[in-house]
């Protein structure tokens, strides 16, 4: 359980404050309304405890409120909680996505508005959770189980955290934009995040990112609506109609689709006719590649005329069609003149929503419907239109069919020779964006840029753009697209717009000509002819991107006589890239017909007197040898399983039938065998044996020189034998520890951050700088050490205390190690009391997960490599007289309960018997007894897991010792419900560490309570 104070304690306290008042007054509701069966607990009563530490700051207030629960207590009363459903094909290709890696945060959904006026975070946070109670796809977790994925509902959280942050307007777009970046864990189930950053008491802006897995379009207006209504109810303002007691669940949709799909066998005949010979459009290629870590999206626009799209309605009215099918003619023709291909295909967005059945669903229900249109024959602008809007037409007749199954029907038809996507272009026209209107606020929408881009080009017009002015605008992928082409694409999009307008019968060729970059393969013949003009090689494409990466010195391109062209390299330093990686950057960056057969690299290139290149003194082509070596062989063979067929060392990943899960499936395979990093999207970009074999080279080198880099140091003379590394040591924890030991005479390491390095300084104990995110810091303390007490946590950022633990281990070559771990690794178990090393039951939060993992790093490692035994020492609430453990108690797990007394509010406990259950309570630990059982598990390890229990409290023992303490004299009474921050009732044994753990004079509850509550704590309750 959580030991250290959040960072945000001060916006804890005030927002906590705020909902104790308003709790106060729904209870005095409630009372009003006895009988009625809406009371708050009813919509709080929804799901199983949550660790304390990964509960949400006191900012977000409980999801209680005594006109919203009815909704949601029919909402999650039909939960499909814990059972595995499959998913819909659209959820399949994020999920995919995410498997492959290097998305980033394209797929993020950012729903960020500046919201003026009143603003109650505490009914907001109340609202969202309502929110999430009521639509399961906000509550959900996606895995894998022998190969297929699945999602699984989760019960409703206790609260849904809301973050607030305090800001200057000016800096909101960076933090904005970091919290929408900031990566998902679709594992986990947390469907929704929220920030809030106050720029001042009326001024706020509200941010709410999910992810596309589970949001559309559609559902944010579904969900700005709801947001609304439930934030009324819970601030008691007039609002709109009450909502729909039980909305249709996404779950639902997806099985309904799962078992629908045999039946599509024939329109997917039809589909895969109508695309089976399509190529992607020739667009053209960044001149230099981007940067790596730079932005891949990047946005450019135009105005239009005023009348513009009042013209272009009329215009499709006249010919039976919509402004949108207007503008798709118009990104067909525009995409013409930029590539110079008659038959073209572009996607374009639809939707599985249909019938009143679906109305209120959230979810992801959009698809992607390509349309091909052939433009040759030079048509007018009118003519095209009938063109394109009957395939459009056609296309939408077959929305329902998901696009993946088009793709895996159309195999490696599905991308172009060169791996390109075949639906790489998109158009739409883009709507008033949605915005989170609340009442008695005002509302502006709040654009969030993302670095990434689903499309490599997407065309699109705005009616009435922000400032009421249309305009059109192109979305690219400068990794993928010039830049240039892309600025001269908006500009033609813009023109032509104008130019059919005024005259739709124009023929195309007769439209405004475009500003436009050519095409590398537009450029003439190949620069590097056989007559071996070195000048020309140098102005190849492949010498000019090979010049501009930064580790090549000089590059050229020769063309045999005989035989494709050859690059010559020169690096800048030895250990730069390898010829296949260089070559696997072209074949990247460059059009098919640019890329030469191979990258030489040599330490200097001839030169004649004139400064060409000699082509007469460069060596022959480097052999193409098979890949050799272990690596070389796994990649073979794991070619030959996954795509049952042997390859040749340069034969293309698509050509040889690949696709997005089969690069999934082949990077797995080869992560396991060779315990290297591989995704699925590296797959993808290098494509074949060779350029595979040397990236995962070049990566078991880094790993070798990383490893050799972390061994440990040479045990420093100035450290003495028996000193004992802690971790943590300013923490609540830590703290007790460091004292424990110090008063032992045993020298001590003690780790803690540079601002809070002084309160640990003492006799006999050496203070280390650093934190857990400080890994090399990690490794070279514990190689200093004798022993190792890890009681850091960072409580939320799982993955850090992951990295860190694993990197101290990995440190570790003598003596014992005690990891700190939590109760909240049993999970929720089925019976009241818990054995030691108790396997865990119920659902595990990610904390208590997290500390599971941790405990079995160390627990394996213990004994081996010179190792020392170890031992995990689980632990529930702390109690002492230190700070961080007095913020616990005010604003953590039992903050509710603990400011409810401070404030004689009354409180409400769950009487013995509700539920089924005879006792509610909490374990709890003294931080000194704590800290002895810790020191005895250094001189005799346990060799497994421990319990650290200093004792049970009933709720109401609780509640009656802090009211008689803070001299309040709060009501206390017992119902028949258990809200979800009290549903914990479970007694932990603790008989291996029984000794150490005996109570000393002034450790009992009673003492303890007053020494974190009494006038010595400070006045900061």
């Amino acid at each position: 359980m959580s030991t250290d104070a959040d960072a945000a304690a001060g916006d804890r306290r005030r927002q906590l404050q705020q909902e104790l008042l308003r709790r106060a007054r729904a209870g005095t509701a409630r009372r009003a309304t006895a009988g009625s069966g809406t009371g708050p607990d009813t919509a709080r009563d929804t799901g199983p405890e949550t660790g304390p530490d990964e509960r949400a700051p006191l900012d977000a207030a409980p999801a209680a409120t005594a006109t919203a629960p009815a909704a949601t207590a029919t909402a999650t009363a039909a939960d499909p909680q814990g059972v595995r459903a499959p998913l819909s094909r659209a959820q399949q290709r994020m999920w995919l996505m995410e498997r492959l890696g290097g998305a980033g945060d394209s797929y993020h959904v950012p729903f960020a508005t500046r919201v003026g006026g009143p603003f109650d975070v505490a009914a907001f946070a109340t609202a969202l959770t309502s929110l999430v109670a009521r639509h399961t796809i906000l509550r959900t977790r996606y895995a894998e189980h022998d190969g297929e994925p699945f999602q699984e509902v989760l019960p409703t959280p206790r609260t849904v955290p809301v973050h607030v942050v305090d800001s200057e307007p000016d800096d909101a777009p960076g933090l904005l934009r970091r919290e929408a970046a900031r990566p998902f864990d679709l594992t986990a189930g947390d469907g929704v995040r929220a920030l809030v950053l106050r720029h001042g008491p009326q001024d706020h802006t509200v941010l709410l990112t999910f992810h596309h897995i589970g949001m559309d379009g559609a559902s944010l207006e579904t969900v700005a609506g709801e947001l609304a209504v439930l934030y009324a109810a819970a601030t008691g303002a007039p609002g709109p109609q009450p909502l729909a007691e039980a909305p249709p669940q996404y779950v639902d949709h997806a099985r309904r689709e799962h078992d629908g799909l045999p039946g599509l066998d024939g329109e997917l005949d039809d589909w895969t006719a109508l695309l089976a010979d399509a190529a992607p459009p020739r667009l053209p290629r960044p001149a230099t590649p981007a940067r790596t870590g730079s932005p891949a999206a990047a946005v450019h626009d135009a105005p239009l005329e005023p009348g513009v799209p009042d013209a272009l309605r009329a215009l499709g009215a006249q010919r039976q069609a919509t402004l949108f099918a207007v503008s798709l003619t118009a990104a067909f023709a525009a995409l013409h003149r930029l590539t110079g291909d008659d038959d073209l295909v572009i996607g374009v967005a639809g939707t599985h929503r249909r019938g009143t059945a679906m109305r209120g669903l959230v979810g992801l229900c959009v698809n992607t419907l390509p349309v091909r249109v052939n433009l040759s024959g030079d048509p007018s602008f009118a003519r095209l239109l009938r063109r394109v809007n009957d395939a459009l037409l056609k296309a939408q007749s077959h929305r329902h069919i998901p696009f993946d199954l088009v793709l895996e029907r159309l195999g490696a038809g599905a991308r172009g020779t060169d791996g390109t996507a075949l639906v790489g272009v998109t158009s739409d026209v883009l709507g008033e964006p949605t915005v989170l209107r609340l009442p008695g606020t005002s509302a502006a929408y709040v654009d969030v840029p993302s670095d990434g881009a689903k499309f490599t080009l997407s065309y699109g017009l705005e009616p009435a753009g922000d400032t009421g002015s249309p305009r059109v605008l192109v979305q690219y992928d400068a990794k993928a697209l010039d830049a240039a082409a892309a600025q001269a694409a908006v500009r033609d999009y813009a023109a032509l717009l104008h130019a059919v307008a005024a005259d739709p019968d124009l023929a195309l060729s007769a439209l405004p000509l475009p500003e436009r970059a050519a095409a590398p393969e537009e450029a003439g013949p190949d620069p590097a002819e056989p007559d071996g003009s070195g000048a020309e090689g140098d102005r190849h494409p492949a010498a000019r991107a090979l010049r501009a990466h930064p580790e090549v010195a000089d590059a050229t391109v020769v063309r045999p006589a005989q035989g494709p062209a050859v690059a010559y390299a020169v690096l800048r330093d030895s250990a730069g890239p390898s010829g296949a990686e260089l070559l696997g950057l072209l074949r990247r960056t460059l059009a098919p017909g640019v890329v030469p057969a191979a990258v030489t690299l040599l330490d200097a290139l001839p030169r004649t007197a004139e400064g060409p290149a000699d082509s007469a003194r460069l060596p022959g082509p480097s052999p193409q040898d098979a890949p050799g070596g272990p690596r070389g062989q796994a990649v073979t063979e794991a070619f030959s399983a996954v795509l049952g067929v042997g390859p040749a060392p340069d034969d293309d990943f698509f050509a040889l039938g690949g696709h997005s899960l089969k690069a999934v499936q082949l990077a797995e395979r080869l992560r396991t065998d060779l315990g290297l990093p591989l995704t699925g999207l590296d797959v993808l970009q290098a494509r074949t044996p060779r350029e595979l074999t040397a990236l995962l080279d070049e990566r078991a080198d880094r790993q070798s020189e990383a490893k050799a880099a972390r061994r440990p140091a040479v045990r420093s003379r100035e450290v003495r034998p028996g000193t004992v590394l802690v971790t943590g040591a300013t923490g609540g924890v830590g703290a007790f520890v460091v004292r424990e030991l110090a008063a032992a005479g045993r020298p001590v390491l003690a780790l803690a951050r540079p601002e809070s390095a002084h309160l640990v300084a003492g006799e006999g104990i050496e203070v280390v700088e650093g934190d857990l995110a400080d890994l090399a810091g990690l490794r070279d303390a514990v190689a200093r050490a004798d022993a190792v007490v890890h009681a850091a946590c960072t409580f939320t950022r799982h993955e850090v205390d992951l990295a860190a633990t694993e990197a101290m281990v990995d440190a570790w070559r003598r003596g014992p190690f005690v990891f700190v771990s939590s109760v909240d690794a049993y999970g929720h178990p089925a019976t009241d009391r818990v054995v030691e090393e108790a396997p865990p039951q119920g659902q595990v939060s990610p904390y208590g997960r997290a500390k599971l993992d941790c405990e079995d790093m160390v627990l394996r490692a213990a004994g081996t490599g010179g190792r020392g035994g170890a031992s995990a020492v689980r632990s529930p609430i702390v109690w002492g007289a230190h700070d961080r453990l007095r913020e616990q108690l005010r604003w953590g797990a039992l903050g509710s309960l603990y400011q409810a007394a401070r404030q004689g509010l009354p409180i409400e406990l769950p009487a013995p018997g509700t539920g089924g259950h005879a006792w509610y309570g909490a374990a709890w630990v003294h931080a000194a007894a704590l800290a002895r059982a810790v020191a005895e598990c250094l001189d005799r390890p346990v060799h497994g897991v421990a319990n650290a229990c200093s004792g049970h409290v009933s709720w109401r023992d609780l509640a009656q010792d802090l009211t008689e303490l803070l001299g309040t004299g709060s009501a206390v009474h017992e119902t028949g419900t258990v809200p979800q921050d009290l549903d914990h009732r479970w007694h932990y044994d603790s008989v291996r560490l029984a000794r150490p753990l005996r109570a000393r004079p002034g450790e009992d509850r009673r003492t303890v309570l007053a020494e974190m509550t009494g006038p010595a704590a400070g006045a900061r309750a």
